[in-house]
């Protein structure tokens, strides 16, 4: 690797082999609950991850999870691993309030289907991360864990930051146009975007129905797979799940390609953002790769898919968040209050125009995806800028929520100043296995390299 970029190694245990030593009964979940608390108590108030957290009913339900084990009653797949939850996301056990002082105290009376669903598989749900506020811009005070003068990147910065820094294992968040690809970038963990519509969100904050997909920030490629296959199925009260049977995630991200991956290098119509650690790292990864890799072009019609996933975003801004304007405009931050006015001001036409190039581009992939495995591109454009006041740009993540696709950070590098940079690997929507296993192979071939 050139001068100051080096490959990054997972440092705290896997979920994985926390799970297996759990049920084991080499460990039990009350001694992982303690440890997880300690580093949160040591490095919270810095990192500032937190949005709620109680530690006594964190130990208590601990308690009850190790009870349920020695009983020798059936455990599922994720039993007494802690998982941090975005706080846009419904919790009966905590508060939800979306990172508005609008919503603050608000107490949701059930669980959202993607927490059901973790304490269904006996995750210990450990407390609730902070949001930039209703999921935007305006960021929250978490602090990347690796310097806290930078911005963990947004919005789903307190999952990121809280798994960047060892507090826990796992942590789910969610991404409108790049909440967790970019955050995970930044903060130097795996951070994966299942297929649009695969896992439930019913229960969490409506941003915008045609791009919102829930996400999971973790150490490994393994433990994400873990994780989205718990999440993932139908859901009869989200319409856009679909009644097909759920894969093995984890089963596909330790399988064996049946043939060496082949991976199109996708720079992007956004290039001109990628800062110089960036365009090095691709260079020689794409060197290293050597007729493994090409560059891949995509066709002028892509270069408008940022433009038109802000717009279908603002819509949904305006369609679901102008009820906070009535309730008291003052509360709401002027960045938000002005996208929420573009959005009222988009025409149906054009609403239905960018529905339409949704589809459009989506389908355009398969020409690539029928000759490659995955495409490699940028998650970020470099490393975590300067500062908490803003989170990042989202320019090199919207065009893949736009079209649906998976889509995973890999944290492979560190920049010139020691922070880290990821690379984003994009599969065909509905193939999340086979990107998974795609993401697997390249870690270990880069590191040969």
């Amino acid at each position: 690797m050139a001068a100051g970029v080096g490959l990054r190694k997972v440092s705290i245990p896997s979920a994985v082999e926390i799970a297996e030593r759990l049920a084991a009964g080499a460990l039990s979940a009350r001694e992982v609950a303690d440890s997880c608390l300690e580093r949160i108590g040591a490095r919270d108030g810095e990192v500032r991850a937190f949005a709620h957290l109680d530690p006594a009913q964190v130990r208590a339900e601990a308690d009850a999870l190790d009870r349920h084990r020695k009983a020798g009653r059936p455990i599922g797949p994720l039993h007494g691993v802690p998982v941090a939850v975005k706080d846009i996301i419904d919790t009966a056990t905590y508060p939800t309030e979306n990172g508005s002082p609008l919503d603050a105290g608000r107490r949701p009376r059930q669980d959202a289907t993607l927490v059901a669903r973790l304490r269904a598989a006996g995750a210990l749900v450990i407390g609730k991360t902070v949001t930039t506020e209703f999921a935007y811009y305006r960021p929250g005070p978490t602090r990347n864990p690796h310097n806290l003068a930078h911005t963990p990147g947004g919005s789903s910065q307190g999952s990121a930051a809280a798994v960047g820094d060892g507090m826990v294992p796992l942590a789910i968040g969610s991404q409108t146009a790049g909440s967790v690809i970019r955050p995970a970038s930044f903060c130097g963990v795996v951070g994966y975007k299942p297929t649009y519509g695969m896992v439930s969100l019913a229960g969490v904050l409506s941003i915008c129905e045609p791009l919102d997909t829930a996400g999971v920030f973790a150490t490994t490629v393994e433990d994400a797979a873990l994780v989205g296959t718990v999440l993932a199925g139908y859901d009869a009260a989200d319409p856009r799940t679909r009644p097909v049977a759920r894969a093995d995630l984890l089963a596909a991200a330790r399988s064996e390609p049946p043939a060496a991956p082949r991976l199109a290098i996708v720079r992007g119509p956004t290039w001109d953002a990628a800062e110089p650690d960036l365009v090095g790292l691709i260079d020689e990864i794409a060197e290293a790769l050597g007729d493994e890799a090409d560059a891949v072009d995509l066709p002028a019609p892509y270069d408008d898919a940022f433009a038109l996933q802000q717009r279908l975003m603002k819509v949904g801004f305006a369609r679901h968040l102008t009820r906070y304007l009535e309730r008291g405009a003052d509360a709401v931050s002027e960045l938000m209050r002005a996208a929420i006015a573009e959005g009222a001001a988009v025409t149906a036409v054009d609403y239905l125009a960018a529905r339409d190039m949704q589809t459009a581009l989506a389908v355009g992939l398969d020409r690539v995806f029928d000759r490659y495995d995955a495409i490699l591109t940028p998650a970020a454009p470099g490393e975590a800028p300067a500062g908490i006041e803003a989170t990042g740009s989202p320019v090199f993540n919207a065009l893949w929520t736009f079209v649906g696709t998976p889509a995973i950070t890999l944290p492979l590098a560190t920049g010139s100043t020691g922070l880290p940079i990821g690379l984003q690997l994009v599969g065909r929507p509905g193939e999340d296995g086979r990107l998974l296993r795609t993401a697997r192979w390249l870690q270990r071939r880069l590191a040969e390299a």
